[in-house]
């Protein structure tokens, strides 16, 4: 892997060009790739580094409910750290062919920890001025916004992936497979194993929930015959691919460039206030002409 050239080593560690943001080609995928060749080297596996960007991401977190500038520029440099890290471990496993359930897993709860000592810090900044209503703000932002805001954009960058690369290119999964391996696992009791495929499965099923229309698009298209598929492959690509930018700004850069400003200006509102007014309207709509897109391709089957 580290005898390439950097710049074919990046290109390879991309996923595709159209899943790629902006901001993640010119900056957070370099960084994050130099760190994932440092840790090739050094034997350190995609798994703990992710661990490390887990921990990085929590201590970030706890910095943001401090009101100097201090304490929340640390808080910013911790938190782009600890994304260039979730970068770097997703390109090591890739390069390395190290890819595993369990690493997509913690990567997803990676974001998940970070993000929940984030609201909490939040919370602590405001209660002496909002009190409970401060927390309510936060809890709506979090648990009813931004976690099924990640996930359909996972889902929906998996979904196109699939479609792109089958199932070589993507990590698209679905909750009767995680169940099937979840009831397999029974022998082992409450195993390790077996606790991670319950959480998976009950993630995958989150994300089938919202997606009625796809669920009986895509067992249609994988029983048509291959003549059919193919155009309908195309006109899928075709009407996912605007969708993809929508799927990015609902994952890491947006949210976190919003959180650093209003943490810096100490307007700590104004990042809940976005996840509400502005983020949750842009999902509606991804999922609106993604469903749409599905109706219409499964009329054609």
């Amino acid at each position: 892997m580290v005898k390439k050239h950097f710049r074919e080593l990046l290109k390879e560690s991309f996923k595709s060009n159209d899943t790629e943001e902006w901001l993640d080609i010119r900056f957070t995928r370099p960084v994050g790739l130099a760190i994932a060749i440092v840790c090739g080297r050094l034997g350190i596996s995609p798994n703990a580094i992710t661990l490390t960007s887990i921990l990085i991401g929590a201590v970030a977190g706890w910095m943001f409910h401090y009101t100097d500038l201090w304490h929340n520029v640390c808080g910013v440099l911790l938190l782009m750290t600890a994304n260039f890290c979730d970068s770097a471990d997703g390109q090591l496993a890739r390069l390395a062919n190290k890819r595993s359930l369990v690493g997509r897993m913690l990567d997803g709860f990676a974001g998940d920890v970070w993000f929940f000592c984030i609201y909490l810090a939040i919370v602590w900044r405001l209660w002496d001025d909002w009190q409970l209503w401060g927390f309510l703000f936060c809890a709506v932002a979090g648990f009813l916004c931004h976690a099924p805001q990640c996930a359909l954009a996972d889902y929906y960058r998996n979904i196109h992936l699939w479609f792109l690369k089958g199932d070589a290119g993507s990590e698209l999964d679905s909750y009767a497979k995680e169940q099937r391996i979840y009831d397999e696992l029974k022998g082992q009791g409450w195993s390790a194993a077996r606790i991670f495929h319950y959480f998976y499965k009950g993630y995958c099923r989150k994300q089938e929930r919202l997606t009625p229309q796809f669920q009986q698009f895509f067992p249609a298209y994988r029983s048509a015959d291959s003549g059919r598929r193919l155009p309908v492959s195309e006109l899928f690509i075709e009407g996912s691919r605007p969708l993809m930018p929508m799927t990015n700004i609902l994952t890491f850069n947006t949210r976190a460039i919003v959180l650093y400003v209003s943490a810096l200006i100490d307007i700590p509102w104004l990042y809940p206030l976005f996840e509400i007014a502005v983020l949750q309207p842009l999902y509606w709509y991804m999922r609106g002409c993604h469903e749409h897109l599905c109706e219409t391709l499964k009329a054609k089957i």
